[in-house]
């Protein structure tokens, strides 16, 4: 479970606290209506203080959730990598900044870089007690990802569920810019087949370049995914709070976010062997793999229980994971 920093949650419960709920519930409604309708990819109207409230608790949870596992991800690819400096772009009310100074406790900079004034002013707020100084102190700048403006010099540069806001024709141009002064990129994308060939060209892109893919991926070779068959995507679990439970008149006690996402770097990674591309299959005595590797993918391999400690290995494995051919 991605569960929200304390400090984080409170000041996201006070900050709801301030509005009816029948209010939050209504804005919730239509935001929801657009992200589904747009795939994430059109802009919230966020234009009242309870809209941009609502936007915060229907999604930031979800945002942290993803930007969370996959920042750790690439931490784990990447164990010598210790940012100090972070500008993340389009970044409404600082779930990535949140998610980055947990990852790293080495970041001393992070900058947000949002267009809408409200939310900044929200994310403000609730960065405002912060237990981490990274989030207590960062810097909020009026802005957008536009390719004409200087670009982002930082340790990591992060662009989450931004992609699919922009007009197509500017993707490569703002994915250019991105990776123009960055140490390491990391995209976020909504876990679906549009989402994952957003996610697939600027992973084409940063590799010509001259970046490396630190994760998912253990290759920087073609994506062996055939467009249109399959995507590429994993998932984040958190759990809700009454009052999320409330706004999106959900029952259960948790969520799954589904994300799809590459995280490129200059330097070359430690990379897995293979990545788990869905959930492990497991049967009495074994389990069936489906995954990407430098050969391209290899659905339903066999670990057996005479496999002994790999089996173990497959049992407790997990869809995302990375596997070793040893």
């Amino acid at each position: 479970m991605a569960v929200l920093p304390d400090d984080l949650s409170s000041a996201l419960d006070d900050e709801l606290a301030r509005h009816p709920l029948a209010w939050l519930t209504q804005s919730v409604d239509r935001l929801s209506t657009r992200y589904r309708q747009g795939d994430a990819a059109t802009s919230p109207i966020l234009s009242s203080e309870a809209d941009i409230a609502a936007y915060a608790g229907y999604r930031m949870p979800a945002t942290y959730a993803a930007v969370r596992a996959v920042l750790a991800e690439a931490a784990s690819r990447a164990p010598g990598f210790e940012p100090r400096t972070q500008i993340d772009v389009g970044g409404g009310t600082g779930a990535g900044v949140w998610a980055a100074a947990a990852v790293w406790p080495s970041l001393t900079r992070c900058t947000v870089v949002e267009q809408v004034a409200g939310a900044i002013g929200l994310g403000k707020r609730l960065a405002a007690g912060a237990a981490l100084p990274a989030v207590r102190d960062a810097e909020w700048r009026r802005g957008f990802a536009d390719p004409a403006a200087p670009a982002p010099d930082a340790d990591l540069v992060t662009l989450s569920y931004v992609l699919g806001e922009l007009p197509e024709a500017t993707r490569a141009d703002v994915v250019r810019w991105l990776a123009a002064k960055a140490g390491t990129v990391a995209l976020i994308e909504p876990g679906t087949p549009a989402g994952y060939e957003r996610i697939r060209a600027a992973r084409a892109q940063l590799i010509e370049l001259g970046l490396h893919v630190v994760a998912p991926c253990p290759h920087d070779g073609a994506c062996p995914i055939v467009p249109g068959e399959d995507w590429c995507h994993f998932a984040a679990r958190l759990p809700r709070s009454g009052l999320h439970r409330r706004l999106k008149a959900g029952t259960l006690g948790f969520e799954d976010e589904k994300f799809a996402y590459v995280v490129a770097a200059r330097s070359a990674p430690e990379r897995p062997d293979a990545r788990i591309i869905r959930h492990p299959k497991k049967h009495k005595g074994w389990v069936a793999l489906d995954l990407c590797t430098t050969e391209g993918l290899k659905p339903g391999v066999a670990v057996s229980k005479k496999q002994g400690p790999r089996y173990r290995a497959a049992r407790a494995a997990e869809w995302g994971d990375g596997w070793s051919s040893a």
